[in-house]
C-alpha cells in the first residue's frame, strides 16, 4: 500500500472517530466539554494506531517481511536520506561544472535506489552494499572535494588530491549504477524470461504456419 494513501486512510478514519466520540460523550453521556474533548482525542488516537497496525500488517504481508525486518530497513533508509541530504548540500557548493554534473548523476542514482526500496522494501537485500559502503564513500569524497576546492591557495598536493577524488568518484558512479542494476535485477530476470517465452511463442506460431 502506498505510504501516502495509508497515511490518508488513517487520518480519514481517525478524524470521524474523534468527532463521533466527542458527540457521544457530550450529548449521549452528558460529559463536560473538557472531558468530551479528552475522550475525543484518545478515541481518534486509538483509531489512528489500530488502522496503522492493520495497514502495516497488510503491507508487510504483501512484501513478505517481518516487522523487525521492516524496522531495520526503515532505519537504513532514514540514515541514507540524511546522507543524501549532505550530498545535496555539497552539490550546491561545487563551482566546477564537470564535477557538478558528475555529482548530480550520483545524487540522482542514489535517489532512484532509495525510491525503489521505499516502495518495495525487500529490494533492500539486493542493494545492501549501497547502504553499508558505497553511499558513505560518495558523500565523504564529495564533501572532501568541496572542502579542498574551496581553498584559495592550492599547492601541488591539493591539486593531486582533487584529481584523485574526481577519478575515484567517477569509479563510484559506475558502482552506484551497478547497485541500481542489482536492486532491479529480479525485474530484469523476469523481463528476460518473459522475452524468451514470447520469442518461443512467436517461433512456435511461425513453425505452425510454415507446416500448413
Amino acid at each position: 500500500m502506498n505510504s501516502f494513501f495509508a497515511y490518508f486512510l488513517r487520518i480519514f478514519i481517525a478524524l470521524p472517530t474523534s468527532a463521533t466520540v466527542w458527540l457521544i460523550s457530550y450529548f449521549g453521556f452528558d460529559q463536560t466539554m473538557l472531558l468530551s474533548t479528552v475522550f475525543s482525542i484518545v478515541g481518534g488516537f486509538l483509531a489512528y494506531k489500530i488502522t496503522s497496525f492493520f495497514t502495516t500488517k497488510s503491507f508487510l504481508k504483501k512484501h513478505g517481511l517481518t516487522r523487525r525486518e521492516y524496522r531495520y530497513i526503515n532505519r537504513n533508509l532514514s540514515e541514507a536520506r540524511k546522507k543524501i541530504g549532505r550530498l545535496n548540500k555539497a552539490l550546491f557548493s561545487i563551482r566546477k561544472i564537470s564535477f557538478f554534473r558528475q555529482s548530480l548523476d550520483l545524487l540522482r542514482t542514489s535517489k532512484k535506489i532509495l525510491k525503489l526500496i521505499k516502495s518495495e522494501p525487500k529490494r533492500f537485500y539486493q542493494g545492501e552494499q549501497f547502504f553499508y559502503s558505497h553511499l558513505d564513500s560518495v558523500v565523504e569524497l564529495t564533501e572532501k572535494y568541496v572542502l579542498l576546492s574551496s581553498q584559495s591557495q592550492k599547492n601541488t598536493e591539493i591539486n593531486e588530491a582533487l584529481t584523485e577524488t574526481r577519478r575515484t568518484l567517477n569509479d563510484l558512479s559506475r558502482t552506484l549504477e551497478q547497485d541500481l542494476y542489482d536492486v532491479l535485477s529480479n525485474d530484469v530476470d523476469t523481463l528476460n524470461y518473459e522475452l524468451d517465452v514470447a520469442k518461443h511463442s512467436v517461433k512456435t506460431i511461425d513453425d505452425t504456419r510454415r507446416l500448413r
